[in-house]
């Protein structure tokens, strides 16, 4: 379990892939806290590290999730969102992130608005029943909070200081973005949302609600 907020920016040294595996060597500062078999969520997906060096690890990537998320546009040189997995009894920030990507969406465009800088993101049309005005996204791994959403354009609003410590402040528009919703909103529209599976009247009003 993660909660958004980003610990590094790694830098991607190598990768290797075929048409069955995937393997990411990734640098980064904060290797000394790292355990070989620990979880980390690199863009907001979560790996494992299977291999440490003094500076760097290796993430292997299993074929859907190379295929599902943005790794698979990683090149060398490229700077990647690192957060370790949350240990029980430190600080809670963010919100909760599972490091499952629910699907990719796309900058539309950059702008800034005071000293905010405005993204506005092309998310998959099937996500955005997860997404509210105010509720938390996670976009390649950092938290955020949703300033508007419509016609499946998601609208976030960054001040300077997390634009700096993430890299998102390397984003153009085109790019592709993990994108994860909020797991509570994904289960109360399961509970709630779905027409073949929801609470209803006649549901409430069996177990006492009336």
């Amino acid at each position: 379990m993660f909660t958004g907020l980003i610990r590094d920016i790694g830098k991607v040294l190598e990768r290797k892939n075929t048409r069955s595996s995937a393997v990411l060597k990734i640098e980064t500062v904060i290797i000394k806290e790292l355990n070989l078999g620990d979880s980390i969520a690199v863009n907001g997906v979560c790996l494992t590290a299977s291999r440490l060096g003094d500076t760097w690890f290796f993430a292997d990537v299993m074929p859907e999730t190379w295929k599902a998320t943005n790794l698979s546009g990683l090149n060398p040189g490229d700077r990647v969102n690192l957060e370790p997995a949350l240990a029980v009894g430190e600080r809670f920030g963010g919100h909760l992130v599972s490091g499952h990507v629910d699907g990719v969406g796309r900058v539309k465009n950059i702008s800034k608005e005071a000293n905010a800088v405005i993204y506005n993101i092309t998310v998959p049309q099937e996500l955005t029943k997860f997404i509210a005005y105010k509720g938390s996204v996670a976009v390649n791994g950092v938290s955020l909070t949703v300033q508007r959403i419509a016609d499946a354009v998601m609208m976030i609003a960054l001040i300077p200081h997390t634009v700096k410590e993430t890299n998102l402040q390397y984003l153009k528009s085109g790019d592709p973005v993990n994108i994860e919703v909020d797991m509570m909103a994904r289960q109360l529209w399961k509970a709630v949302g779905n027409p073949t599976q929801g609470i209803t009247e006649e549901f409430l009003e069996r177990h006492g609600f009336k």
